[in-house]
């Protein structure tokens, strides 16, 4: 199992171009087996996730082209097989997301229960409801979700209790080819959700209130051919933000969009950056500066998200004052403060939240990632401590952050894979 080695500390400087987000493409792909015709997707990251995806839709018998920049042509109109392995689920949540597509498309799905990050309880009862109020028959054997319907499913008006992103997606997925209109009340509204959207729309989909908490589907009865790019990644555009703030450096990240990280860049501004934005690109400039401290709250789209909380976490563990950290997504998305804390820095966590003092300066340390995102925040902060840090269980980070350590090393980091 590879190790991430980094010497510190480094100030990172230069340019980056931004991968394709990740968890769009997971559920673009996932989408592509409700169309009848030829679906072309491009800019996807290469990444275990995508991967594991793509393998899952061979399972199902998909005809699937892959160029060598990993453009992928697929052709889903007739499979053979209907169910998700647990060899393939249990590895990665977003494989739940083939349910609804092949529900509404075939008319029958069995899938594994999922997999994937220890961050806490994220029950897919919400998707199974959603799906029940369409017509859907469910009944779960063996750590599998069997699910049918006679005919097509039929639109329905669903009020989500608690906003889910994943929910949302299979719901909207099979409501396309539903007979009749669903409304879909308390949507998430996270841009990779508006992206999944637009791809809908793109293979014949009718939706409209695209990017509000209230989507209306009127259902079709097939669906077809289309061309799509999928949407820059706003979580690794964000992460390379943060991480030159850490490091009091100077960055610009291409290929992105901006208005996906208005609260990210908001609370980079008030932890002393200089921001300069265009229609595809960011630059952020410390100017030497050492960060300020600043509090951090998560909450569903368009407020301060999860995925960029153990990031700024790590960030705030070097900079200048007390801040608080509150995490209100996942119970357990703070645990990666306890390998920080080996490297000096001062947190102490109550509950949901964490109270940090900043320190002048961390020390390298071997430390092990417990998720995607946290082993993220162990980079950063190994980038600002003194001496040599060890990442262990890297698989996380290869997850979600194409070719990270190289993109590090284009912007000064000693950064380096290491066999363990």
């Amino acid at each position: 199992m590879e190790k991430l080695l980094i010497s510190g500390p480094s100030r990172l400087e230069g340019e980056v171009r931004i991968s394709g987000s990740k968890n769009s493409a997971l559920p673009i792909l996932a989408a592509s087996l409700l169309s009848e015709g030829t679906v072309r997707i491009s800019n996807l990251p290469h990444l275990n996730d995508v991967t594991t995806m793509i393998d899952l839709l061979n399972c199902l018998g998909v005809e699937l082209l892959i160029d060598e920049k990993l453009g992928i042509e697929i052709h889903a109109a007739k499979i053979d097989e209907f169910t998700a392995p647990y060899e393939l689920v249990k590895t990665m949540r977003a494989s739940i997301l083939v349910l609804g597509p092949l529900l509404a498309h075939f008319g029958q799905a069995r899938v594994s229960f999922p997999g994937g990050c220890a961050i806490g309880s994220r029950p897919v009862d919400l998707h199974l409801r959603g799906l029940e109020a369409l017509g859907a028959t469910i009944k779960i054997d063996g750590g599998y979700i069997e699910a049918s319907c006679e005919n097509r499913l039929r639109g329905a008006h669903i009020f989500l209790d608690k906003v889910t992103v994943g929910g949302t997606e299979n719901i909207l997925m099979a409501a396309t080819l539903a007979e009749g209109r669903t409304i879909i009340e308390n949507a998430a509204r996270e841009p990779e959700v508006v992206d999944l959207a637009h791809f809908l729309v793109a293979m014949g989909a009718k939706i409209e209130g695209i990017g509000s908490a209230t989507l209306i589907i009127d259902g079709v009865e097939k669906l077809g051919d289309c061309d799509y790019k999928v949407m820059p990644d706003r979580i690794e555009a964000g992460t390379f933000l943060v991480a030159a703030a850490a490091t009091r450096g100077r960055v610009k990240v291409k290929d992105v969009d901006p208005s996906s990280l208005e609260s990210v860049l908001a609370k980079l501004e008030e932890a002393g950056a200089t921001l300069e934005v265009g229609s595809d690109w960011i630059s952020l400039d410390m100017e030497g500066r050492k960060p300020k401290a600043v509090d951090i709250h998560t909450a569903p789209y368009p407020a301060f998200p999860t995925d960029m909380q153990a990031q700024f976490t790590a960030m705030n563990s070097v900079a200048e004052g007390v801040s608080t950290v509150v995490e209100t997504i996942f119970e357990n998305r703070l645990i990666q403060v306890h390998e920080m804390n080996r490297m000096g820095a001062e947190i102490k966590i109550e509950g949901n939240t964490a109270f940090i003092v900043g320190t002048e300066m961390l020390t390298g340390a071997p430390v092990m990632a417990t998720d995607l995102r946290a082993s993220a925040s162990l980079v950063i902060a190994g980038l600002c401590a003194q001496g040599d840090t060890l990442v262990d269980r890297i698989y996380h980070i290869d997850r979600g952050y194409e070719c990270i350590e190289e993109k590090m090393q284009l912007l000064g980091a000693r950064i380096r894979r290491v066999p363990d």
